[in-house]
């Protein structure tokens, strides 16, 4: 399989008789969709001040505002909804090998949604149901200074994993492509990646993965989300969520409390 050729979709029905069933996220546009509710209350008068954490991470938010900080399917507007479940091509495509150096961590990351390096402190996951595609999101859990590397080892990836092979657990042979992509220049670091996964079924069925890939530090806290499904996921829905993501983040950290 080169890169010059695409192959087709699977439609939902073969998939899921062939290899896998789906759950997923839809492309968006960057303006607001008319459905969805303001989730950014402004204030009029000073909010007291956040008081100084004692979390080792160096966060300033308190688990509800954490929390209150993720995004939700009513910024987004419709058709999110909230996920069904994580979607099985994660098990049957992202559970895979390599012997590429620093591609296993990649794919590792991916697998286990540690994009920062460490577990999530909180997390959310919205499908589309009518692409059968996935945003997960998540607030990190680490110190400022090791967001900062994490995100340095994935501007990296595009150069030491632009193309490699993998073997998933299923025995398919896998083609992985990652290359730089755009994000919105929101917060102090940022590092966006576009990555696929080709394969060819035993029966001879094509299939093609996409992952968005965004991760964004804002002062002591970050948050990344991953944007994947069959198929073209095309890169403006990540940049709704990345732009939503920090403003929602932004005013949490402002009001310095919790409104859940």
């Amino acid at each position: 399989m080169t890169a010059a050729i695409r192959p087709h979709v699977l439609p939902l029905a073969a998939l899921a008789t062939g290899l896998l069933a789906l759950t997923g996220c839809a492309a968006l546009g960057l303006e607001r969709p008319p459905s969805a509710h303001q989730p950014l209350p402004t204030v009029d008068k000073p909010s007291p001040a956040a008081k100084p954490s004692p979390r080792a991470d160096g966060s300033t938010l308190t688990d509800d505002q954490a929390r209150a900080a993720l995004i939700t399917e009513t910024d987004l507007g419709a058709p999110w909804s909230a996920t069904r479940g994580a979607a099985t091509w994660r098990d049957a495509l992202l559970k895979a090998s390599t012997t590429a150096g620093e591609c296993q961590h990649l794919l590792d990351a991916l697998y286990t949604d540690e994009l920062l390096g460490a577990p999530a402190r909180v997390a959310v996951g919205l499908d589309d149901a009518d692409t059968d595609a996935q945003l997960r999101y998540q607030i990190g859990a680490r110190r400022p200074s090791d967001v900062d590397a994490a995100l340095k080892w994935l501007q990296t990836m595009p150069v030491q994993c632009a193309r490699f092979t993998a073997t998933a657990e299923n025995g398919l042979v896998e083609d992985v492509q990652v290359e730089d992509a755009p994000l919105p220049e929101v917060g102090d670091v940022r590092q966006g990646l576009h990555v696929t996964v080709a394969t060819t079924t035993s029966d001879e069925q094509d299939v093609y993965l996409t992952i968005d890939l965004a991760a964004v530090r804002i002062g002591e806290d970050a948050f990344a989300l991953t944007n994947a499904g069959l198929g073209d996921v095309p890169n403006d829905a990540t940049q709704l969520a990345v732009q939503m993501g920090a403003l929602r983040l932004a005013d949490v950290r402002k009001q310095g409390r919790a409104e859940v």
